[in-house]
């Protein structure tokens, strides 16, 4: 009986001594195809496409581009006077309208901005949101889809005789999707639809409500220059015997933690709403104005270390 019970404990130890061999094993290979699944999806993953633009702005209009997390890019805007004009003005140079704005990026995909310019004395605030970002890989995106939404306020004093003195008068806002594909290392494209809507327009020709098609494209030239156009084409909302289509052709110049834009164009305002809506000058009548963009770029708090660093 003893010997009976002895055999039994015997068979038992045997069966949990190869009970647990067995999970042993499966747990091994369960933990390898876990690894090798881990490889696979590394390889499959997707990669976003970066680099579209250099700068968050084409010229005068927003890119697909974002400035990132916790960076504070401070941008000095101007633009001369008519090169036409002569030497009398030094070829526009004696004339200056300028911007100062402050962009932020609370997250990778989303920058608030500011700025100041100097024309009718205007404020003007956005809201810049990435939905899509083009990537390649696993899951292929082939575009970068962006939402703009901004504000203005005309802070100019008004003529005595002005009838329109509410402050809401003053204000105006646009909204804008911008649709944009790095096609190569070398070529990148944007579509801009947009809309802007005034309190108060100036004449009564012009409608309160004005819609447009932003182009933006760049050719990287060399490894720090790249040359740039920024076209918006007014769909309805204008009197088109007044008002021009703003195009800015230049170049962009990386130079460390700047990036340094030398353009021409028609338009002298320096936010959507007032560059769409307020541009007079002609590239048909040779009224082109030269101008820089000088975006630098500053990170806001401590950068976060690798783990490889810390130890």
């Amino acid at each position: 009986m003893k010997k009976n019970k002895e055999t039994i404990n015997k068979k038992r130890t045997a069966y949990l001594l190869i009970l647990f061999l067995i999970l042993s094993a499966a747990q091994r290979i369960s933990a390898q195809d876990d690894l090798l699944s881990l490889v696979d999806s590394s390889n499959e993953r997707s990669e976003p496409v970066t680099g579209a633009f250099k700068s968050s702005r084409v010229i005068n209009g927003h890119s697909i581009e974002f400035i990132g997390k916790n960076v504070l890019d401070v941008r000095i805007l101007h633009r001369f006077g008519i090169i036409k004009d002569g030497i009398g003005e030094l070829f526009g140079l004696d004339q200056a309208s300028m911007r100062l704005g402050f962009d932020y990026g609370i997250t990778k995909n989303l920058t608030i901005g500011v700025g100041r310019s100097t024309l009718a004395k205007e404020l003007d605030g956005f809201i810049k949101y990435g939905v899509l970002q083009q990537s390649n890989g696993k899951r292929n995106i082939p575009v970068s889809v962006v939402l703009v939404a901004g504000s203005t306020i005309t802070t100019a004093k008004l003529a005595e005789d002005a009838t329109l003195r509410d402050t809401k008068h003053r204000m105006a806002y646009y909204s804008q999707v911008i649709v944009g594909r790095k096609f190569s290392e070398l070529f990148s494209l944007q579509l801009s639809p947009t809309y802007v809507h005034r309190n108060a327009v100036a004449a009564t020709t012009d409608f309160n409500d004005t819609y447009a098609l932003g182009i933006g494209s760049r050719l990287k030239l060399s490894k720090r220059v790249a040359f740039v156009a920024d076209y918006h084409y007014v769909i309805s909302g204008l009197d088109k015997d007044v008002y021009s289509n703003p195009l800015s052709i230049g170049f962009d110049i990386e130079t460390g933690g700047h990036v340094f834009q030398l353009h021409f164009s028609n338009a002298t305002a320096m936010n959507e709403k007032a560059f769409i809506t307020n541009t007079t000058n002609s590239w048909g009548r040779g009224e082109i104005r030269f101008g820089f963009n000088l975006s630098r770029v500053f990170t806001i708090g401590k950068k976060k270390m690798p783990k490889e660093s810390q130890l």
